[in-house]
């Protein structure tokens, strides 16, 4: 989606602002003894208190809310009787829509202690996060953002998972650019252009670069034992400085 107008613009902050506090106050709830399945359940009634429709149920019928990976998920994870327990690497991502506008944001987070690796790699998709979303200006390459992804996970120790991708967001969930790489690939060059709307989501992983699909037919987890933290927000590229939605 391009934005053309102040109407669009506002439409678009309130169903950022609706998935972010969904998002956040899914994750004040995660606590060592809570089930998946509750939190997502919470999740249905703020939806429903902000009169806006779950992405995932809405658009693909997922058998959920919202998607919550757990450890060795990586994303797309169903909730259900897990219960969460305290040093649990989790991923909480919330999409959904309302008078026709979409946007998507998810965040990894470390419940309780944990250890450091998890800290520390929860840290790094916040880095690349910050330092990709520099690159995403009107008229820079697209390729741009994932080289600066993969530069910091490197920097770090870390690598990223190249099968899952960003994307576009605005009148539907899912829309163009098709993908926005973790990694440099010298064809992606498109141009972004003024006005574009993201959901720019960098992953960062342990280890492996790739992923699986579980018999379940939706959770992905990755090829070799891995951790994986992400962190997405939906954003509007300008010329100067993108506006972040979904803070």
């Amino acid at each position: 989606m391009i934005v053309k107008n102040e109407q669009e613009l506002q439409a678009l902050k309130e169903i950022g602002k609706i998935v972010a506090t969904i998002r956040d106050e899914m994750i004040e709830r995660t606590k060592p003894g809570v089930t998946t399945k509750e939190l997502d359940e919470h999740a249905k009634v703020l939806f429903e208190k902000f009169d806006a429709i779950s992405g995932p149920k809405g658009e693909y019928d997922f058998p959920g809310y919202t998607c919550i990976s757990v450890n060795e998920e990586i994303a797309h994870g169903i909730p259900g009787s897990r219960v969460i327990k305290d040093g649990d690497l989790v991923n909480i991502d919330v999409s959904g829509s309302k008078n026709g506008y979409f946007a998507d944001t998810g965040l990894s987070f470390v419940v309780g202690n944990g250890n450091s690796e998890l800290h520390k790699i929860c840290e790094v998709a916040k880095k690349a996060f910050d330092v990709g979303v520099k690159k995403c200006k009107a008229g820079s390459k697209l390729n741009g953002i994932g080289k600066a992804v993969h530069n910091v996970a490197k920097l770090n120790g870390f690598t990223v998972i190249k099968d899952l991708t960003g994307h576009g967001v605005g009148r539907a969930l899912h829309e163009p650019p098709n993908h926005i790489l973790n990694y440099f690939d010298p064809w992606d060059n498109e141009l972004l252009q003024d006005g574009t709307v993201l959901a720019f989501e960098p992953f960062i992983s342990t280890n492996s670069e790739h992923i699986v699909q579980l018999e379940d037919g939706w959770t992905y987890v990755p090829k070799e034992k891995s951790f994986v933290a992400q962190i997405e927000h939906t954003i509007i590229v300008t010329k100067k400085e993108p506006i972040i939605i979904t803070l």
